[in-house]
């Protein structure tokens, strides 16, 4: 009911209720295999808050013209006798093309002042369960309006698609290695919807510093950080480096026997 607001298009209702929000919680804390065995042991406690998020979401035709370089590996063999050996050479072609693709529903989270990484990492969301826009399903939650503006947004939303269609033109190059020399991309049919999406929101507390987890309230997604075991991680690399060693060992036993 803010003044100057894009009013909002769309929601998803809460699906995962506390209960289920809290069972999910109490399995990510026993998965975190890194986490210090107290913290695993015990969990975490703290009370959860619901929250609808501000996104906007934004739809586009893109068609993109590409050009860039194909390196396809091969090898040769070099010196002879004992310096014999195969070396590895890339051969080169030049190569172009153009495509279409339609990006629907790019979620951009429109808040400032929370953790966006953990946030979006709860992707994807069950965007075609949304229901219009329903005050009533907000009774008893917070509900954020945006404070990222809707130009800001979509620059974030348009960066997301020329990602992912830099990743398509490496994918049409194909081959072993790809040189990217130029991509050009129109965009058209450029439509957008303000949305709220349900999260629960907790803050709890470890060795005196507080610590957020996020748990997405439609499909259970559970984000969030979390402490870390140095003597695990130290025992970890360890046990890696000592692997390694005993297989060369037993390389250079097999190659000595051969």
């Amino acid at each position: 009911a803010a003044d100057d607001r894009i009013p909002v298009d769309g929601m998803l209702p809460f699906t995962i209720d506390r209960s289920k929000a809290q069972e999910n919680l109490a399995n990510w804390v026993r998965s975190r295999w890194f986490a210090p065995s107290k913290f695993r042991r015990d969990g975490v406690e703290g009370k959860f808050q619901g929250v609808f998020l501000p996104y906007f979401t934004f739809d586009a035709m893109t068609a993109t013209a590409w050009s860039g370089e194909r390196g396809d590996h091969y090898y040769v063999t070099v010196g002879s006798g004992k310096d014999e050996r195969r070396e590895q050479r890339t051969s080169w072609t030049w190569v172009s093309g153009r495509f279409q693709r339609f990006f629907d529903d790019i979620c951009v989270l429109a808040a400032t002042r929370l953790r966006r990484d953990l946030i979006q990492a709860l992707e994807p969301w069950p965007l075609a369960k949304i229901i219009p826009f329903n005050p009533q399903l907000m009774a008893g939650i917070t509900a954020r309006t945006y404070d990222i503006e809707l130009d800001e947004c979509f620059a974030e939303g348009k960066k997301r698609m020329d990602d992912a269609l830099h990743a398509d033109v490496r994918e049409r190059i194909g081959g072993d290695e790809q040189i990217v020399s130029s991509v050009k991309t129109q965009y058209a049919g450029i439509t957008y919807k303000p949305l709220l999406l349900p999260a629960w929101l907790m803050t709890y507390r470890w060795n005196d510093k507080p610590w957020q987890v996020f748990i997405n309230a439609t499909t259970g997604e559970v984000q969030g950080e979390r402490p870390w075991s140095v003597l695990k991680i130290i025992f970890a690399v360890l046990a890696g480096i000592a692997l390694i060693a005993a297989v060369v060992l037993w390389i250079q036993n097999s190659q000595s026997f051969h």
